[in-house]
């Protein structure tokens, strides 16, 4: 029974009708709850993360262990059904001429918390995404976004109990996106990288 009924027939009805139109009543609060409760999440994501979506490749130098390295960089951000994607890979050239590359991607799903993203890398029981059990090893991965910067974190709980922290700081520039590479363990800064990207 619609609900333009009640307008119809008022209280002329029989009760079966006014339950009826109770539960209308009931279904479009639900309903219209439901979309106030679930749009502003995706819609979060969507809006933020639009002038980061792209394509971009930079290269960087720096030395480790008393040797230099090179190595190519790339990074493609795009967006998905309910956040957004980072895919990045690195290709170093070592001395053989061999090329070693590595390839990640972490899809992030908006939180309660303002420009947090969490990192939805395995399916938990529900079948839902989340992130992946720092105390089994593995890194605990998120990001934020803060003005033009999109900045993602991955800690990882060492054997010992200490822990590293690995920051990705990606600035939008003229150019495309300004990269600063952070590594720190139990506090200490182990290399900082900066580079540009250019957008492809």
């Amino acid at each position: 029974m619609p609900l333009w009924t009640l307008f119809l027939f008022g209280d002329s009805q029989n009760t079966m009708m006014r339950e009826q139109t109770t539960s209308d009543k009931r279904l479009v609060l639900v309903l219209l709850f439901s979309a106030l409760l679930f749009q502003p999440l995706t819609a979060k994501a969507g809006d933020i993360i639009d002038p980061f979506i792209g394509e971009y490749e930079g290269r960087v130098k720096f030395t480790e262990a008393d040797r230099t390295i090179e190595r190519d960089l790339g990074v493609q951000i795009s967006k998905t059904k309910k956040g957004f994607n980072i895919k990045w890979k690195s290709t170093t050239r070592k001395i053989n001429e061999k090329l070693k590359t590595k390839e990640y991607t972490i899809d992030f799903l908006p939180t309660t918390r303002g420009h947090v993203f969490a990192a939805a890398m395995k399916t938990n029981v529900f079948g839902g995404k989340v992130p992946l059990d720092p105390m089994k090893g593995d890194p605990y991965v998120w990001s934020r976004i803060t003005g033009d910067t999109l900045t993602l974190f991955a800690l990882l709980v060492r054997d010992d109990g200490g822990y590293e922290l690995q920051v990705y700081d990606r600035t939008l520039v003229a150019d495309g996106l300004q990269l600063k590479y952070s590594r720190i363990r139990d506090g200490q800064p182990l290399r900082t990288i900066e580079t540009l990207l250019r957008r492809q």
